[in-house]
């Protein structure tokens, strides 16, 4: 072959290599996966890999052009069953070629059974976890990439968040087998996942690999849960008082350079006015002649509305004015950083802390982008047949999306955050990413009204247990970023517990190219307006002298029963004690749960309950002791509704306590769905007169 032809098919294959993003890679294994979970560079270089989500979402939403498309019964999706030895398995995930499990998020109500995964065509499992829960996977995984959620209870409710990467080179299957005999229950699940091209070499994870990497398995925890931060030895620093509409402006450094380190300052005299400052005051930073972030710095660190404390890898705020971005912003050229008050108020001290080095800018390196919008009044419905999708964001161009903020006001006097998040890349007819709700997408599960902080992001705000009012998640990624080439579409269902209506706000971060933007966003006649006056939660009602059955643990079940509290706030027709039940279900004809109330003077006693009724619930007696009441209590209700008192007879105790048995003996013909629900409000038990 003559030289001329060799330089003219090596000139082919790198126009190949180019076009399809083949460039060469170095073999995948978890210890480069872990390098690259701890890499600020990383991101900002367009990837080889696609990522997708596989979820249990409701299987009826098939089309927004069809019924069904914001269907919510999302914990029974799966891809289809398999027969294994004679196990029915419930297949949640499959890939066929090399990939990499980046995020498995699961939380259900009942946490028995058995998951197993399934490398590379082997008909054997080749890892075993003995429950429906991730925290007991098999070895000691730190809180950096194992983190339960708010609700998580070993033996009960609750989910937990796996960061920890799985690869394998060429397929993987994992399962759920129910226990032989047990009714299924709702079992919700995300799996993130990387496709790399044909032709990667990844390592597939295994016991043998897991032992070689286990010290750095321990190593990247310890690392994001204690992120970094990277100072220079002369940081660009402007200190000064800002007034209305004044500015704070810092040059970058000539040349191919990159921010590693913004820190933030701002010291608010008047604790009264810090939401709105910090609202009010609009990071602006441009590179190489395109503005490419535009954020109310409230929002930019992760916090939201009020800038409260955030602890995370890429953003730390001390939710007093001190904020630190660990975002590696890369640029060729130059760049500006501008800060502006529009606030009404004066600063006194803003100070401005920027961390550079030089950076060597390659092929596919990619500018740091942020954005932010919000709409107000955004109807919130809990009828499926008039949810919309609202648009989170939609970014044009190439990029690489790393996170995002969702930072609201609550309306409704209950939990807004049913809808499903639905992101398309590229023009998809389909969404890659189809979750299961709200929490869900930000790591954690049941409606939790909790702040809590990961490197992953966290819930900053969450001030009323109710969820009335101010809230924000916000959610970052590393190995579950998403890559697109043309167009990123991420919408969210507007899903409730009732009608109402919240206002959104959303920031977004990602990398891509100059021309790279997000449409519909905000200006400054969104973040300079008013913030709305946080409500009060409003006090109680609670039946006099009564015993919560939702503040109790039953001493003895049936095993198919699962007992779970339930905020009955969205039900307005009627009152609840307390506003929360315990609501029983999995039960059939036959099952019973028992309560025992001690201390009690050895006289006779009226027993009251106050029971729920609505269209899937059954029929129940009751026993005091041993000793069948004459009642029989039919749930059945075309509404749901409080039973009001219910008295089931007069009693003495038995040694001071009352061993008290709700069993199910039936349900009303006109029942539908499961039939067989018990809903408990709360007992009293007054001595006799």
């Amino acid at each position: 072959m003559n030289k001329n032809r060799e330089i003219y098919l090596l000139s082919v294959i790198i126009i190949i290599m180019m076009v399809t993003g083949c460039y060469p890679q170095k073999k995948i294994t978890m210890e480069t996966l872990l390098d690259e979970m701890v890499s600020f560079e990383s991101p900002s270089e367009f990837p080889i890999y696609t990522t997708h989500q596989i979820s249990s979402y409701d299987r009826r939403s098939v089309s927004p052009a069809s019924d069904g498309w914001f269907a919510n019964n999302d914990g029974f999706g799966i891809i289809r069953t398999d027969t294994i030895d004679g196990r029915i398995e419930n297949v949640l995930f499959e890939h066929l070629g090399a990939g990499v499990i980046t995020r498995i998020w699961i939380t259900a109500l009942n946490k028995n059974g058995t998951i197993r995964f399934y490398f590379d065509g082997n008909k054997d499992a080749d890892w075993t976890i003995p429950a429906y829960d991730m925290m007991k996977f098999g070895i000691p995984i730190g809180r950096g990439l194992l983190q339960p959620h708010t609700s998580y209870n070993e033996y009960g409710k609750g989910g937990s968040t796996l960061f920890m990467p799985i690869p394998y080179g060429k397929s993987c299957k994992v399962t759920f087998e129910n226990p032989v005999g047990e009714k299924a229950t709702p079992k919700y699940y995300h799996f993130n996942y990387r496709e790399y091209p044909k032709g990667t070499f990844i390592e597939t994870f295994s016991t043998d690999v897991i032992e070689r990497v286990y010290p750095k398995i321990e190593a990247t925890s310890d690392i994001l849960l204690n992120p970094p931060t990277y100072k220079s030895e002369t940081p660009l620093t402007d200190q000064r008082t800002l007034s209305e509409n004044d500015q704070l402006s810092i040059s970058l450094p000539s040349g191919c350079n990159a921010i590693h380190t913004i820190e933030f300052d701002i010291n608010v005299e008047d604790p009264s006015a810090y939401a709105q400052i910090m609202r009010g005051l609009l990071l602006d930073i441009t590179f190489d002649g395109t503005k490419t972030v535009s954020v109310p710095l409230s929002d930019f660190s992760g916090a939201g509305m009020g800038a409260f404390k955030v602890d995370s890898w890429y953003l730390y705020a001390d939710g007093k004015g001190k904020i630190v971005s660990r975002w590696l912003m890369p640029y060729k050229q130059n760049g500006t950083l501008i800060l502006t008050n529009y606030s009404k108020y004066k600063i006194n001290h803003a100070l401005v802390k920027i961390h550079t080095s030089s950076f060597e800018w390659k092929d596919h390196t990619l500018y740091f982008h942020s954005a932010w919008k919000q709409e107000r009044n955004i109807p919130l419905t809990n009828n499926e047949e008039e949810c919309i999708d609202w648009n989170f964001t939609t970014i044009e161009g190439k990029g690489l999306y790393v996170g995002d903020v969702l930072s609201l006001f609550n309306h409704t006097p209950s939990w807004y955050g049913e809808g499903d998040e639905k992101i398309y890349v590229d023009g998809e007819s389909f969404p890659s990413h189809f979750g299961t709700g709200t929490e869900d997408y930000y790591n954690s599960s049941w409606a939790p009204v909790i702040p809590f902080n990961t490197p992953f992001g966290g819930a900053p705000r969450a001030d009323l247990e109710s969820s009335h009012g101010y809230n924000t998640f916000f959610r970052t990624r590393n190995l579950d970023a998403i890559p697109f080439k043309r167009k990123l579409r991420f919408d969210i269902e507007m899903l409730s517990w009732q009608y109402g209506s919240a206002d959104y706000a959303t920031t977004v971060y990602w990398y891509g190219d100059l021309n790279s933007q997000a449409v519909k966003t905000s200006g400054t006649e969104e973040f300079t307006l008013p913030l709305p006056g946080a409500p009060e939660e409003k006090e109680k009602y609670k039946v006099e002298g009564a015993i919560e059955f939702e503040d109790l643990t039953p001493i003895q079940k049936s095993t198919a029963i699962i007992a779970d509290k339930q905020n009955m706030v969205a039900f307005t027709n009627d009152t609840w004690s307390n506003s929360i039940q315990l609501l029983c279900t999995g039960g059939e004809i036959g099952d019973s749960i028992k309560f025992r109330f001690g201390d009690l003077n050895p006289v006779k006693h009226d027993i009251v309950i106050y029971l729920t009724q609505a269209a899937d619930y059954g029929k129940v007696q009751f026993s005091v002791n041993g000793q069948a009441s004459p009642v029989i209590f039919d749930g059945y209700s075309t509404e749901v509704k409080n039973s009001g008192a219910v008295k089931i007879g007069t009693f003495s105790p038995e040694h001071g306590y009352f061993d008290v048995v709700i069993k199910l003996i039936g349900t009303n013909e006109k029942t539908i769905g499961n039939r067989f629900f018990i809903g408990l409000d709360c007992i009293t038990l007054k001595e006799h007169k």
